[in-house]
C-alpha cells in the first residue's frame, strides 16, 4: 500500500493544493491526515472542504479543537488565538459538523495516527526531542506512529539511534506541515510510506507562498503570519 500522510496545514490552500496535486501523481492507495487543517492561515473553509473530499482518515488538532471551542483559543500563541477566532465566525456549518466528528486517535492495522502524541494525545504535548519520543513508544502498540504538531519532519526507530524506517523494531514518524513549515525551510511538507518496499520519505516542495501570504493580509490577519511562510520559522 502506498500512503501520504500530510499535516499541520494551517489554512494554507496554496500549499494544500500543491501537495494534493504531488499526491495524486504519486499513485496513493491512501491519504492520511494528521490535523489542524485550520489556523494560522486565511483559507480554512477551502482547506477543510479538500481534507474531507480526499483524505481517507483524518484526525482532530489543537487548532481544530480551539475552533470548535473557542474558549480553548487561550492556550495558542497570541497570533494563533486571533486567526481561531476569526475562523470560528466563518466556519460553514458543514465543515463545522466535520471538525466535531473528528477523534484525537486512529488506529489502523499498522499505523497508529495522531495529531501530538500517543500517551495522552488531547493535551496536546509535542515530541520535539530523542528524549520525548523515547517516553512515547509505550503507548502504542502499532509498527508506526504518526504524529504532527511540531511542524518539522521527524523520524526515530525505538533504538533512538535509527533515523529511517527499518522492518525491525517500531517507528515514530512526524511528516512535517504542508502549511507552515518552522524548519527553517520554507517549502512544504509530507510523508510517503510504501507498505510493499517498507520505504518512508519526506517530500519537500516550493509552492505559491506569494499567494498564501496576501490572502493572510487580504483578510487582514497578523502580518507575521505572511512574513513566517518565507523564513520557515
Amino acid at each position: 500500500m502506498r500512503i501520504a500522510v500530510i499535516s499541520d496545514i494551517h489554512g494554507n490552500l496554496q500549499a494544500l493544493t500543491k501537495s494534493l496535486s504531488i499526491i495524486r501523481n504519486l499513485g496513493i492507495d491512501k491519504l492520511y491526515c494528521l490535523g489542524d487543517i485550520v489556523g494560522y492561515g486565511a483559507n480554512p473553509n477551502e482547506c477543510v472542504a479538500l481534507v474531507r473530499q480526499y483524505a481517507d482518515i483524518t484526525v482532530l488538532g489543537n487548532h481544530d479543537h480551539a475552533v470548535l471551542y473557542p474558549e480553548y483559543a487561550k492556550y495558542l500563541p497570541s497570533e494563533g488565538k486571533t486567526v481561531a477566532l476569526w475562523t470560528s465566525k466563518i466556519l460553514t456549518g458543514e465543515n463545522r459538523k466535520f471538525l466535531f466528528s473528528l477523534k484525537y486517535r486512529i488506529e489502523t492495522d499498522i499505523c497508529t495516527l495522531v495529531h501530538s502524541s500517543p500517551d495522552k494525545p488531547e493535551h496536546w504535548n509535542y515530541i520535539n526531542s530523542l528524549e520525548d519520543a523515547g517516553t512515547q513508544f509505550k503507548y502504542f502498540d502499532k509498527t508506526i506512529c504518526f504524529a504532527g504538531h511540531t511542524h518539522i519532519p521527524f523520524i526515530c526507530m525505538d533504538d533512538l539511534q535509527t533515523f529511517k524506517l527499518t522492518r525491525t523494531g517500531r517507528c515514530i514518524i512526524n511528516p512535517g506541515s504542508v502549511g507552515q513549515p518552522r524548519d527553517g525551510r520554507s517549502q512544504l511538507s509530507f510523508g510517503f510510506l510504501d507498505t510493499g518496499k517498507w520505504e518512508y520519505k519526506t517530500f519537500r516542495f516550493s509552492y505559491n507562498i506569494d499567494g498564501a501570504a496576501e490572502a493572510i493580509r487580504k483578510n487582514r490577519l497578523p502580518k507575521s503570519l505572511a512574513q513566517r511562510l518565507y523564513s520557515g520559522y
